[in-house]
């Protein structure tokens, strides 16, 4: 059993009663007709919590549906998530929180809601936070887009702390960005692609940490891709600002190659993945200009990756997301500069995470889950233990054998969408049971 947040790694048993933790300890004696399950060799943990999906409903079911997400979600080890508000319409009003909530109670996991900060995620007009805030949204964000004007996001910031919400900011300068498809460097310009460039994400790490440190404001940057933007989170922690950001795996694990194709990035960027994990496996191919490989923010160099990955170590990244995007194949199926951003990534997020952070040794399995149970359980303030496995919190448990091999299929999935670019890649470790309530979700 290993949990984080109480410091716990090491054998014993978990007795779940009535959908709440009653006892943890060695060698428990079960109450007489009680079920047992023998999870010897495998890892118990708190319920896995993802504060970064997209669940498409309402609007856009073709993609995906609160009730295949969620399924997708358990099948990741994944007992809570969190819905971002770029919807149709988007999650602007109380009206449309209660709707999906009201959908949600019938899905196989726990969905909370983010609400949005502007009307329409237009960026132009405040939402009235007050209404989301009683509706029960667990924080704000205008995810997808990115409120340009300052003086509104410093508006938005002050009334989120008024209603105690923390608030989650897509970082993307649109006047730097402009119409970019792909990372601005070396690739982008031999494949004659328009360039995404680092400092459109750096400039508004910048804006949100002196707006944070001005309202006092917890502000979490998501998805962060670039090498810079490690370095400015770090450095206004050690100055105990309010800010904290999330690391996806596709961020940490592939680079901006992979769009020259595969003969590319196993030559270069991802020649150590090769040797490390590809060990009697053939390698993957794809062609140039694959669109499973276009994601915003953009994937970016080598030296970004590792970037990234230091700042997991340190603890500068606290928390790993998997900004789960689904598209539908027709969508993606259109020239490079045409196709919608984003992958899904539910059911690979721990596997990757695993396979980049805890079989290289970089951190301890306990290191690992914590970026997944109880850091983003903390920052969204989520009540009933979640994120734990203290006794009297709610009977949210993942268990997965992490030295499980197997060969990702992006055919063998729960959601709706099939945009995976790890089609074909070996992995390392595998969710075997999810318990949501006590209740079994998802058995392999």
């Amino acid at each position: 059993m290993v949990d984080p947040a109480n410091g716990l790694d090491g054998v014993a048993d978990v007795l779940v009663t009535d959908g709440r933790i009653s006892r943890i300890g060695p060698s428990l004696q079960a109450p007489a007709g009680a079920e047992r399950i023998d999870a010897t060799g495998q890892v118990v943990c708190p319920g896995l919590i993802d504060l970064h999906v997209h669940f498409r409903e309402p609007g856009q079911t073709a993609k995906e549906t609160l009730s295949t997400g969620a399924q997708a979600a358990a099948r990741g080890g994944f007992t809570t998530v969190v819905c971002m508000p770029n919807t149709q319409p988007s999650i602007d009003s109380a009206s449309t929180v209660a709707l999906i909530q009201e959908r949600a109670r019938t899905a196989a996991i726990r969905i909370e809601v983010s609400g949005a900060m502007s009307k329409g995620i237009q960026g132009e007009e405040l939402a009235s936070i007050g209404s989301l805030a009683k509706a029960g949204v667990v924080a704000l964000t205008d995810d997808g887009h990115c409120i340009q004007n300052n003086d509104l996001m410093r508006r938005a910031l002050e009334y989120a702390r008024q209603f105690g919400l923390p608030v989650m900011d897509h970082c993307q300068d649109y006047g730097m960005v402009m119409n970019g498809v792909m990372h601005e460097g070396l690739q982008s310009l031999r494949l004659g692609l328009r360039g995404w460039p680092a400092a459109g994400e750096e400039l508004i790490v910048a804006r949100n940490i002196l707006l944070a440190e001005q309202t006092g404001t917890p502000v979490h940057c998501q998805h962060m891709s670039a090498a810079g933007s490690v370095r400015l989170i770090r450095e206004a922690k050690k100055r105990g600002v309010p800010i904290s950001g999330e690391a996806c795996p596709h961020h940490f694990t592939l680079t901006d190659s992979t769009i020259a194709g595969s003969a590319e990035f196993w030559a270069g960027d991802g020649a150590e993945l090769a040797r490390r994990v590809f060990q009697g496996h053939p390698l993957p191919a794809w062609p140039v200009y694959h669109t499973h490989f276009k994601m915003n923010p953009p994937l970016r160099t080598a030296a970004d990756r590792e970037a990234i990955l230091e700042g997991l170590v340190d603890g500068t990244l606290e928390i790993i997301a998997s900004d789960h995007a689904p598209h539908t194949e027709s969508e993606k199926e259109v020239e490079f500069d045409d196709a919608p951003f984003g992958i899904v990534g539910l059911e690979l997020e721990l596997p990757l995470s695993l396979m980049q952070l805890y079989h290289t040794g970089r951190l301890s399995l306990s290191g690992v889950l914590e970026k997944l149970t109880i850091n983003p359980a903390r920052f969204l303030k989520l009540s009933e233990g979640r994120g734990t496995l203290s006794v009297g919190a709610l009977g949210d448990i993942t268990v997965f054998d992490p030295e499980a091999s197997w060969v990702c299929d992006r055919r063998d999935t729960a959601s709706l969408s099939q945009n995976n670019p790890f089609h074909g890649w070996p992995m390392k470790g595998r969710v075997t049971r999810t318990f949501v309530g006590g209740q079994q979700v998802f058995s392999r």
